[in-house]
């Protein structure tokens, strides 16, 4: 049994007073978070989490509300936690560059700072399965801004399967991708067709029948979807919605 915590599930800009991405999934031997937004140790504190219980955090893409926590996260796992345990921190091409970077300009420097565990930067390459701790991780190309690495991820956890899209317009792979995922997270920005680099709805409604996948939760969701996401035909997250696979 794995379980998958929504943590955040708004869009960049915080559609409907909720957090940024990020989604925490439990394997029988540890916990990785899909992406991690700046709001996500708030998030993480709401639902009562630790952040030592999270072994790896892995990165769709580098935009901000999609990897921008990981400085405070490293900072307080130093100052609140006492961490001692490796955090992985894997990501596409340039993650170790991107994420130090980030820490560096908004003032918590990752390298050379008083650390007592370590972080191991790794990169992942599309298509290929790799290792990541508590769980196996494939990583496919998505249709995004090109600087921004764009990335969905399947992760695996015994015979359970989950495949999250990150940001992503539709791209003809994409069932192919996903095929088989006991649980599809998929972004849903938009309500109507507007915009070739994220989901929408009526896209989604087009192409259900190519998702040969057990279940779908929509999460990403822009200010439209937010507002009736109690009311659409797909199933909808919430920040702390929990699902058991």
């Amino acid at each position: 049994m794995s379980e998958v915590l929504f943590v955040g599930t708004s869009d960049a800009f915080g559609a409907g007073g909720r957090r940024q991405a990020a989604i925490l999934v439990r394997a029988p031997s540890g916990s990785v978070l899909l992406d991690c937004g700046p709001t996500t140790l708030t998030g993480l504190a709401a639902l009562g989490v630790p952040r030592d219980e999270i072994d790896a955090i892995l990165i769709s893409h580098f935009h901000g509300d999609h990897f921008g926590g990981i400085p405070l996260f490293v900072l307080a796992a130093v100052y609140e936690d006492q961490r001692r345990k490796p955090l992985r921190i894997i990501g596409p091409e340039g993650v170790r560059d991107r994420v130090t970077a980030a820490a560096a300009g908004l003032g918590h420097p990752i390298e050379g700072g008083d650390r007592r565990y370590p972080i191991e930067f790794e990169e992942f390459q599309a298509d290929e399965e790799i290792d990541a701790g508590p769980v196996r991780m494939r990583a496919f190309r998505a249709r995004h801004q090109d600087d921004s690495r764009p990335h969905g991820l399947v992760v695996t956890s015994g015979s359970r399967r989950i495949a999250y899209t990150g940001d992503t317009g539709w791209f003809d792979a994409l069932p192919e991708k996903v095929k088989g995922a006991d649980l599809l997270i998929s972004e849903c920005t938009l309500l109507e067709r507007g915009y070739e680099y994220h989901l929408s709805l009526e896209e989604l409604e087009d192409r259900r029948r190519d998702l040969a996948c057990a279940r779908i939760v929509l999460t990403h969701l822009g200010p439209d979807m937010a507002a009736r996401r109690g009311g659409v035909s797909f199933e909808c997250a919430d920040d702390g919605t929990l699902i058991r696979i």
